[in-house]
Formats: structure tokens, sequence, C-alpha cells
């Protein structure tokens, strides 16, 4: 079975097409790396839930939208390679420091997936 890790993060509706182009970037150096899958997926009906939701998750104010993303791997170890490789990668350097989004409100975490059809 495959290894993922997920992200949800709050975005400001301003920085949307700077987010896409983060992203871009981000999915070409993951899959140059090694990583199977990469994909980034902005919410369009994911409602303020009363007591939990991905905006309550994240604190999402009411100029962010959410993002959900995911990254798929062969494996846990095979992640943790692919990480390394990545988080060492020079072009992700800038973006790193400019993120387009308050990366404290980030969730984020890895997955070992045990149902794929």
């Amino acid at each position: 079975m495959t290894y993922v890790d997920g992200f949800v993060v709050p975005v400001p509706k301003q920085n949307i097409e700077a987010y896409k182009e983060m992203a871009r970037l981000g999915g070409k150096v993951w899959k140059e790396h090694g990583a199977l899958a990469y994909v980034e997926c902005i919410g369009d009906d994911v409602p303020y839930g009363e007591l939990t939701s991905f905006p309550r998750a994240v604190q999402a104010k009411d100029d962010e939208v959410v993002v959900f993303s995911w990254v798929v791997y062969e494996s846990r170890a095979k992640r943790d390679e692919v990480m390394a490789k990545v988080m060492a990668d020079p072009r992700l350097k800038e973006s790193m420091t400019n993120m387009p989004f308050d990366g404290k409100r980030m969730i984020f975490g890895g997955f070992e997936s045990f149902l794929q059809l």
C-alpha cells in the first residue's frame, strides 16, 4: 500500500494565484524526487461547521479559502527519502520563506493507506 502526506491550509483569497504558482513548483519538485502523485484542491463547498469542519480546523477567516492537498508515495520509507530531498531542494527555499498563507495554521500529517479501490 502507498503512503500519503495530507495538508489543510487557509489561503487568503487575494493570494490564490501566488499559492497556485508555489504549488506548481512544489508539485514539480516532489514528483522529480519520487512522489507518485501531488494533488492540490481549492475548497468550493466547505461549510463552516458548528463543532468541526475544515475551516474551523485551520481557523479560516472570511477572506480565506481552505486548500486541501496530498502527496502519494510508494511507502513510508520512500516518503522519508523524498521529503529529505524536497526540503534540501534550493528551488523551494524562497517559497518556504515567503509563503502566501499562514503556515502556523496549516494542518499536516502522514497516513498509511489501508484501502485503495
